[in-house]
């Protein structure tokens, strides 16, 4: 149970005992006793304070630190179990739940004395330790009846002597001579709890017009429970929503090692629209995507998996970058006037070690260097996507081997105590730091991720962050062999030759008939349609991929050939014999691609 300290200069009640007038954090003064004025002065100063709680802890700690002492000296609040959210109808009992209690440590013990005001009560039942945690209410019994009733009552009353031993448990009970109210806490829909207000017995009782004050402290309360309920299941939602939009697991491409963290704002109530991806592209290339949209809410969350989804739509027709982000910024307006995000595209080719990439407002990425240099590259920022009307330009840079790129969004560089270029210095140090320690070898990329995240303090979680880490390996050139061949009959012919050369030439004779069968099929259907020059590409990494390209945009379908067909059974085969295949369509045309594993020796 959890019994805190009293706060404010909770260390005596008001009234008429040892520590009257006490004047706890500067509220207005006791209630009781006192002028109308006084009451509504205590009463808005209460309920200003369990307004100022966000979550549902913070509004039940605002009702007991605005009553205890100024109103109580003890507070027992209990609370439906579970909460209903909204217009949820709850099923099954109804079960209150002890959620807090708060009293003054010397009054801890004597609340059940019936013997009139003492100046030190003798010790008796700790009733604020002793209360039951969990009341089941009974269909009909008093408790539910006073819970209908939704009005506070008195202790002594008929009903509150019914009703508080089935809300406490059996054995337990509270002073009598009105030193006692029992509140009902009624939400927007329904009752979704019940506080105890308790005096101890030097203190006068309470009066009628306390009554009012329990009704205004048990409605305020009530109203601010529920909009704590309704808030924190919007943030659950959302933050599921954008945790289910975001990538289950990365790929790993050959030639590339990736890894990625996410990290949500430390205000869980500030959901954001980070995003990263990464998307394979044919050539063994892959697209490294990081964006931001702007806003914390349900929105922006949902916005973010509609960029998202977008962006994957848009790299499997192998658009160049600035184009991806042109296209991005066209969706971005036609779902609302203000839905912008800063977004950046890069696609690496692991052949050529070359990565393009293009930039929509977003944090420049940095590119830490086997030897432990750290530079942050020059790449026009662009505006954000949504802004309407702004050309993107997209750049080419070296990509060696060994290199590791680092793309994140501004949460990561930018808080309320640094800038963002201060925090992009700060991270490019960090690298260097971190590259230190592993000497000529690049560090391992997991705990990179960590080490970055580390850099981290206490006041730099104002956002969400997304980080996207790829380390470069490349495909050396003596792993490729590529040829144009021109659409013709004998080109078929001429594939299997090139391609039973590159197999010698790697020492994988044992898979010259297979890929022999299946780069014939494949060229035999593109040289029947194509007019452009067709390309043939062998890579050789921990499998052996083919691949043709040919200008015809239109995919091949796998079928069922009949007896009766002369042709059909090209991709049957492929897919029989093949350990993948697919096809990828481009710009220029498409691509057909498929794989075999490596015998041991091969590997």
């Amino acid at each position: 149970m959890n019994v805190p300290e009293p706060v404010d200069g909770a260390g005596g009640g008001s009234g008429h005992g040892p520590h009257a007038g006490v004047r706890p954090g500067g509220d207005a003064p006791p209630p009781h006793g006192g002028h109308g004025g006084e009451r509504l002065r205590f009463v808005g100063a209460a309920t200003r304070r369990i307004a100022r709680g966000i979550d549902l802890d913070e509004i039940v700690l605002g009702l007991c630190r605005a009553t205890v002492p100024t109103f109580a000296d003890a507070i027992l609040v209990y609370l439906r179990d579970p909460l209903p959210v909204g217009d949820e109808r709850p099923v099954g009992p109804v079960v209150l739940r002890l959620r807090r209690t708060d009293r003054l440590p010397e009054y801890v013990r004597g609340l059940d004395e019936a013997d009139g005001p003492q100046e030190r009560p003798d010790p008796g039942p700790e009733l604020a330790v002793e209360a039951a945690e969990r009341c089941e209410v009974r269909i009909g019994g008093p408790l539910a009846e006073v819970l209908r009733g939704v009005r506070p009552v008195f202790g002594d009353s008929a009903a509150a002597r019914a009703a508080l031993p089935e809300l406490l448990g059996e054995g337990r009970h509270v002073p009598e001579q009105h030193r006692t109210i029992l509140a009902p806490l009624r939400g927007r829909r329904r009752v979704i709890g019940a506080a105890v207000f308790i005096r101890r017995l030097d203190r006068p009782a309470f009066e009628s017009d306390d009554l009012l004050v329990a009704a205004q402290l048990a409605t305020h309360t009530a109203l601010g429970v529920d909009k704590a309920v309704l808030y924190g299941r919007e943030v659950y939602i959302a933050d599921e929503l954008q945790r289910t939009m975001l990538p289950d697991s990365l790929p790993q491409p050959t030639g590339v090692r990736l890894a990625s963290r996410y990290l949500p704002a430390a205000e869980t109530a500030r959901v954001g629209g980070d995003w990263y991806d990464a998307i394979p592209l044919p050539g063994n290339r892959v697209a490294l995507v990081v964006g931001d949209v702007m806003g914390h809410s349900m929105t922006s969350a949902a916005i973010m998996g509609q960029l998202r989804t977008t962006a994957q739509t848009l790299a499997g027709l192998d658009l160049p970058p600035q184009e991806v982000l042109h296209h991005l910024d066209e969706q971005a307006q036609r779902l609302g006037s203000d839905r912008m995000a800063t977004c950046l595209y890069a696609v690496y080719d692991p052949v050529a070690h070359r990565i393009v990439i293009a930039n929509a407002g977003h944090p420049p990425p940095v590119l830490l260097h086997r030897g432990g240099r750290a530079e942050v590259l020059r790449v026009p920022p662009g505006a954000p996507i949504g802004v309407g009307g702004v050309d993107f330009e997209a750049v080419e840079l070296d990509a060696p081997a060994g290199a590791t790129l680092l793309l994140y969004t501004d949460g990561l560089v930018e808080s309320r105590i640094r800038d963002v270029w201060t925090g992009i210095e700060q991270l490019r140090e960090r690298l260097i730091d971190t590259a230190r320690l592993t000497g000529p070898n690049p560090p391992p990329l997991e705990p990179l991720c960590d080490e970055v995240l580390g850099m981290l303090g206490p006041g730099d979680r104002d956002d969400d962050i997304a980080l996207l880490a790829a380390r470069f390996e490349g495909i050396a050139p003596s792993d490729v062999a590529y040829w144009f061949l021109d659409p013709r009959p004998q080109t078929a012919r001429q594939a299997r030759r090139l391609a039973r050369r590159a197999l010698t030439r790697w020492g994988l004779e044992e898979l010259t008939d297979s890929v022999e069968l299946l780069v014939s099929e494949v060229i035999t259907n593109a040289v029947r349609y194509a007019e452009r020059p067709i390309t043939l590409r062998l890579l050789r990494t921990d499998v052996l991929r083919c691949e043709v390209g040919d200008d015809v945009p239109q995919l091949p379908r796998l079928r069922q050939a009949r007896p009766s067909d002369e042709g059909g059974r090209g991709l049957y085969l492929v897919n029989k014999l093949a350990r993948r295949w697919g096809a990828t369509r481009l710009s220029t045309g498409k691509v057909v691609w498929f794989e075999l594993a490596l015998p041991p020796q091969g590997r």
